[in-house]
């Protein structure tokens, strides 16, 4: 039945089949022609899931991020960040990455972070004089910390794949990683801006204005603090924690910045749902494909197999960073945790790996996926965003994707970067 399976999911996927259509078709086919399973057993392992409780924070997490975008949020981000880098050489480049990184810290999602602030840092780099293609690859670049930084939604996937780490401990682990993408994208930045010779935009604002302005960005910072601090200090859970997102993503737009009305809620609401549904299909197609690899043993036989190579941790880890990133060429990061993680985690377990350092590997190089090509999510996000060709991103992502590679070889060899925060912070 697994022949059948890969057989079936390799033709979709080069035919142009959907993701989700791919998975769940390959899935029914193995079960109808390898065994004698009914065919509702496929059915009840898609429901199945997506009977989670901590599952729900993805939905809630999409549309906190849609009306935050449509309650002025994502501009008031903007100019924060802006004001302390924008009228250095390459600024506005500072200021992109550091509003993705200050997204990241609310929507959890790389996708809502390029369409959202990154499609305005796009268009106000532009307008400064900046190459629309290069602010395109930088905005795609800097988005990949959208699941890095908690909340992530990918994480959440995880940590309901793995026992052995938790939502709390996955999101403590993504800051220290999070932060070194934004330095090293910032670095790159420096360097293209010096040698292109772009400007910064906008003169330094004076100390007043700078008190003003983050005086004004303060409610929507504080969002950060009350998602983060709150898990951490036990108060609400991550899923309790997207709800309250949402409901201080309403008060602020609605009645701290006055920029979302009430007749803007339904078609907020409808963009998230649609969004909610894609990923939502996907999880459970992808519930459906792992159940037969496991039906099959192919995670225990391989697992056995890899073992039995006996191979030292960091070999190991550096092999699964060359195989994730391939399958991030065709791959979405959450079918990838989906149907990888069962099959690579308990390898890692018996290596005495830890367990969190290896899923922020894992993640890490699931996300970096997200601009690769040709399945690269964020390219087309970005592309279709600001009618930009494909093709003209990709020509300027080498150094962005070199920073990117440098900071997943940094975490593959210094464990400590992702555990030292979830041990200190009690996890």
């Amino acid at each position: 039945m697994a022949w059948i399976l890969f057989l079936t999911f390799v033709v979709l996927l080069a035919a142009g089949f959907p993701v989700a259509f791919t998975l769940a078709i390959s899935a029914f086919v193995a079960v109808a022609v390898g065994s004698n399973y009914p065919y509702l057993v496929v059915v009840k392992e898609m429901f199945s899931g997506l009977d989670s409780f901590p599952l729900m924070a993805v939905p809630f997490f999409i549309l906190a991020a849609e009306l935050m975008t449509g309650g002025a949020m994502t501009y008031v981000l903007l100019r924060f960040a802006s004001q302390f880098v924008g009228h250095l050489r390459g600024g506005l480049g500072y200021a992109n990455v550091i509003s993705s990184g200050l997204f990241a810290g609310i929507s959890g999602s790389a996708l809502a972070d390029a369409a959202g602030p990154g499609a305005m840092m796009i268009r106000m780099m532009e307008k400064s004089g900046y190459d629309r293609s290069y602010a395109g690859a930088l905005t795609a670049s800097a988005a990949v910390v959208g699941p890095i930084i908690p909340p992530s939604i990918i994480m959440i996937i995880y940590a309901l794949q793995v026992d052995e780490v938790s939502v709390g401990a996955l999101f403590m682990a993504g800051m220290v990683p999070g932060l070194i993408i934004l330095v090293a994208l910032c670095i790159a930045n420096f360097f293209l801006s010096r040698q292109r010779g772009y400007r910064g935009g906008d003169p330094k604002p004076s100390g007043r204005e700078m008190v003003k302005t983050t005086i004004h960005a303060m409610p929507a910072l504080m969002l950060i603090v009350i998602i983060i601090g709150g898990i951490r200090a036990g108060i609400f859970t991550p899923t309790e924690a997207s709800v309250v997102a949402i409901f201080y993503a309403l008060v602020c737009g609605m009645f701290v910045y006055r920029s979302l009305k009430l007749r803007d809620i339904p078609a907020i609401v409808f963009r998230a749902a649609l969004v909610s549904i894609a990923v939502l299909l996907i999880l459970s197609a992808a519930r459906a494909f792992a159940w037969v690899l496991i039906i099959e043993g192919v995670p225990q036989r391989l697992a056995e197999t890899i073992v039995s190579w006996d191979l030292s941790p960091i070999v190991f880890l550096l092999a699964v960073n060359v195989l994730l990133l391939v399958f991030g060429l065709f791959m979405d990061p959450l079918p990838g945790v989906m149907v990888l993680v069962p099959i690579l985690a308990p390898i890692a377990h018996s290596l005495g790996i830890d367990p969190i350092h290896f899923a922020m590997v894992v993640i890490l190089n699931l996300t970096i996926g997200l601009v690769t090509p040709p399945v690269g999510a964020l390219l087309f996000v970005v592309s279709s965003t600001v009618k930009l060709r494909v093709g003209e991103i990709i020509r300027e992502m080498p150094p962005f994707f070199a920073a990117l590679l440098s900071v997943l070889l940094l975490l593959t060899f210094v464990p400590s970067l992702s555990t030292w925060l979830p041990r200190v912070s009690g996890f």
